[in-house]
């Protein structure tokens, strides 16, 4: 396991907003937290190294993470819509894709 190492004058969204943000279970709140994840100067960084700890939750390098995982999305609570399998296999596809762009 390595670690992250920042210059001191970088201004990080995760260091500059609340911190509970990241780690928020509203989907609204945790599309918030990916967005300012988005223009991160560090964000292929962050992302490799929560993958390599295995975070085990929250945002991490604009990626939501659940029991060490990267997921797609939080599944909502209650009883899943009678498309959930449609949906959960259409958000899987575009999230491979996804860190596909950032991993590699």
């Amino acid at each position: 396991m390595s670690v992250l190492l920042l210059d001191d004058e970088l201004t990080l969204p995760c260091h500059s907003h609340d911190p509970e943000l990241w780690f928020a279970e509203e989907p609204d709140l945790v599309a918030r937290a990916r967005g300012l994840c988005a223009g991160c100067p560090v964000l292929r960084d962050c992302l490799a190294e929560a993958i390599d700890r295995r975070e085990p939750w929250g945002v991490w390098g604009g990626e939501l993470f659940e029991r060490g995982e990267v997921v797609a999305q939080r599944r909502p609570k209650g009883r899943p819509r009678k498309d959930a399998a449609h949906r959960e296999g259409l958000a899987k596809r575009e999230l491979a894709d996804r860190l596909a762009g950032l991993v590699a």
